[in-house]
């Protein structure tokens, strides 16, 4: 249930209200926007009559939420959450924040070419992989704490902060002391354990969109990490499986603007997955930012031919900063920056 309030609504009546809302068991959560104020219920609301709530004449309207994602709706939250990333960076808003990095990081040599090589060319954030779910268990994967450590490293050449991908709840100390951002990768979407643990943490968390899943599932694993107390979660939209067998996955970007209308959380695109190709990378880089995306996530290398994983679809330094020329170009046809 949402509840929207008049302008003129003041705190004492707003606590007023909680505090009587509440005593039907249900959690309030009080959302201030720019222009009012929403109360938003989590919990069984049957036992409330919404008469009795209009009563209160600071009340403008209540509303029932039809849908099983209650925190990441977009009625419960009008307004867009812009998650702020030290000083100057923030992901949402009218701002694109590219990602950009290797699939797996080899050693600390190359970690500091690509970090700085992808900062030289506009990135905000470095990506890089340490704990890697691979398909086969004989493949490469990661290098583990010893990863994040050279990411550590490199964010203090760089000053790029970090976001890499976390495969188990008991990493995750080891994760808040190194990293910036926590991803949870297609195959942990669903790994509810895992969610509800990230929940209990204050870093940002960028989901990803499960092979076959659909959006009000991709939504409710969300919810799992918003319901737990951690409101900073970024959503990714990085490919679906279809019967095209040509890419990779097929890059829904359908999604972006779906998730931008359901929900209120960022919404970022990794093109390199959907692809599996680096010549794919830049026009599905440059359509995801004409169709909304707050941000990409992309899998650069030094050497693509050598890399340990993911060498197909990652892109050179010199034609990651090609694509960034382009990026911007479209950002700001769409009057956004960069």
């Amino acid at each position: 249930m949402i509840i929207v309030l008049k302008e003129n609504a003041t705190k004492p009546q707003i606590e007023s209200l909680s505090e009587w809302l509440s005593s039907f068991g249900v959690r309030v959560q009080s959302i201030e926007g720019t222009e009012t104020t929403v109360l938003g219920l989590v919990g069984d609301t049957s036992p409330i009559d919404i008469d009795s709530i209009k009563l209160n004449e600071f009340v403008d309207k209540v509303m029932k939420v039809s849908e099983p994602y209650k925190r990441a709706n977009r009625k419960f939250h009008p307004n867009d959450t812009i998650i702020e990333l030290g000083a100057d960076i923030s992901i949402g808003g009218n701002k694109i924040v590219v990602m950009a990095g290797p699939c797996s990081v080899e050693s600390q040599e190359q970690i500091n070419l690509v970090a700085e090589s992808v900062k030289q060319s506009g990135a905000a954030v470095l990506r890089g992989g340490a704990f890697k779910p691979r398909s086969s268990p004989y493949a490469f994967q990661g290098l583990k704490s010893e990863g994040l450590l050279y990411m550590k490293q490199a964010k203090l050449l760089t000053g790029l902060p970090i976001i890499s991908e976390i495969t188990n709840p008991y990493y995750i100390d080891l994760f808040n002391e190194y990293v910036d951002i926590i991803q949870v990768g297609a195959r942990n979407m669903q790994n509810f354990e895992l969610l509800k643990e990230l929940g209990k943490v204050k870093k940002p968390i960028l989901l990803k969109r499960g092979f076959s899943n659909t959006i009000e599932e991709f939504l409710m694993s969300a919810e799992y990490i918003l319901s737990s107390g951690n409101e900073n979660v970024i959503l990714c939209e990085r490919g679906i499986r279809t019967f095209e067998t040509y890419t990779r996955s097929t890059l829904d970007l359908s999604a972006v603007p779906v998730l931008k209308k359901l929900s209120h959380l960022p919404v970022v695109v990794d093109p390199s997955h959907a692809a599996g190709t680096y010549w794919l990378v830049e026009p599905l880089s440059l359509a995801a930012v004409a169709a909304g995306a707050d941000g990409l996530i992309i899998e650069v290398h030094n050497n693509p031919k050598c890399a340990l994983s993911d060498g197909a679809q990652s892109l050179t330094p010199e034609r990651f900063g090609e694509l960034m020329t382009k990026v911007r170009s479209v950002a700001s046809a769409v009057s956004r920056e960069v």
